[in-house]
């Protein structure tokens, strides 16, 4: 149920005064320069859909009111667990929530209380959602995450870096050096991937302990950053540009992109219901953004409203682009090489998935018809690109298309999911331990240093 415009605001500045430590300095009564609700300013939604929705979409004062509001809203229970490093320490406080997940409470010595409110937020399942759906969408997930995933993860993760606004903490928290962007790219795969497994995202299961210390990292994210941006004026954060760190709204685009291109596709074959099978892979994908902490607001079930919350947050996000974050963001992972070990084949593997993951790129989130976005952001794919990218589809093509229909055939689905299950396994074991950890010391220099 949606709650009232008045309650949420009143959750938004409730922050300033259960977690002063963290957002005590933060005026929440001030939009930031990152939100417009101008018609004649440029937002982050491509002009191809700018012309035709968002003067509807600044038309709904309430529902552009509401965008502003979660704008400024961070994650209330992770936030105050974060809050509490000075008291704990970083390590502590990683040590305390991955007992707890692994363990339980009970397992953790006298746990903060805001450990337990944190546990039990995540333990609240909300009464929409359906396991069974889930781990039948799961299930049908398994195909993707093994045969294009790791072909678009790179594309995937540099679609973040095309707004100043959202994308400027992966630039303070260090992520411009190369294995720092390798780590960012497995950890953001190792936790979707997992979340494909079997039970994955049961109470002990690997998938809600990844949600955990994903929520825990952004958590640490904000306040390193925040608390650096109010002793140190000089530095990069300024809260009346950028409002809060990592705002919950930021991680619905990527959280929910599945749920999205599902309702895509049934609204271009002129359907506003999912099939059962498009409704397990929305409702997978809902879950995976409620264990992240999103507000249920920004998670709808129907196509139309799926498609209307993404075209909201869009509609309002300035439009952004900085060569000097963005860019060199865009160009930091484009320029990695990500296999482990430098044979042949391992190099082969990854020009061909750069180029794939460029084409993906520029097809997928700026239209075949932006070419100077693509250029500006430095990723515009080239005559080899395109041609590594028909050798990459003469490969994953067929396999997409041969698990899609075992998947659906009695026993030869089970069977085929087997195989899934032991090669999404040797994946993760590619993408190596997830730490889900921030390190304040690296984050990008400014005049002084933040407290620990």
């Amino acid at each position: 149920m949606t709650q009232s415009l008045d309650a949420l605001w009143e959750q938004v500045r409730a922050q300033k005064t259960r977690i002063p430590s963290l957002y005590g300095d933060i005026d929440f009564d001030v939009t930031p320069e990152r939100f417009t609700d101008d018609i004649h300013t440029r937002s982050a939604l491509p002009e191809k859909f700018a012309g035709k929705y968002r003067g509807k979409i600044l038309a709904d004062k309430e529902k552009v009111e509401r965008a502003r509001a979660y704008t400024l809203l961070g994650d209330n229970v992770a936030d105050a667990y974060a809050a509490l490093m000075p008291e704990y320490g970083f390590r502590n406080l990683i040590t305390m929530l991955k007992t707890a997940c692994d363990k339980g409470l009970d397992a953790v010595d006298n746990p903060p209380q805001e450990l337990s409110d944190f546990i039990q937020a995540m333990e609240a399942t909300p009464d929409w959602v359906d396991m069974d759906l889930v781990r039948e969408g799961a299930r049908l997930s398994r195909n993707q995450m093994v045969n294009l995933a790791p072909y678009v993860i790179r594309g995937a993760f540099v679609a973040t870096f095309m707004n100043k606004y959202s994308g400027l903490p992966m630039a303070i928290t260090g992520t411009l050096a190369n294995e720092s962007v390798n780590q960012r790219i497995n950890e953001t795969a190792s936790f979707f991937t997992t979340a494909t497994l079997p039970g994955a995202l049961e109470r002990f299961g690997p998938g809600f302990k990844a949600a955990a210390m994903v929520r825990l990292m952004h958590s640490m994210v904000r306040f390193n950053i925040i608390k650096r941006a109010t002793t140190d004026k000089g530095g990069p954060w300024d809260p009346a540009v950028y409002g809060i760190p990592i705002p919950q709204v930021d991680q619905m685009p990527a959280g929910t992109m599945p749920a999205y291109l599902t309702a895509f596709k049934a609204m271009r074959k002129g359907r506003k219901h999912f099939t059962r099978q498009e409704r397990a892979i929305v409702e997978l994908s809902r879950y995976e953004c409620f264990l992240l902490g999103l507000p249920a607001e920004l998670l709808p079930a129907e196509a139309p409203d799926i498609i209307d919350t993404m075209l909201t947050y869009s509609g309002t996000l300035r439009e952004g682009y900085d060569d000097s974050t963005c860019g060199e963001l865009t160009r930091a992972t484009m320029s990695v090489y990500r296999p482990k070990d430098d044979k042949l084949i391992s190099k082969v593997h990854n020009a061909v998935e750069r180029s794939f993951s460029k084409v993906f790129f520029t097809q997928a989130f700026l239209g075949k018809k932006d070419k100077s976005k693509a250029e500006e952001m430095g990723v515009a794919p080239h005559a080899l690109d395109y041609a590594l990218f028909s050798v990459g589809n003469l490969f994953i093509m067929p396999r997409l298309l041969a698990y899609r229909t075992l998947q659906d055939i009695p026993v030869a689905n089970k069977v085929a999911d087997r195989i899934l299950v032991k090669r999404i396994k040797q994946l993760l074991v590619d993408y190596g331990h997830a730490e889900y950890t921030t390190d304040a010391n690296q984050y990008a220099p400014t005049t002084s240093e933040p407290a620990a």
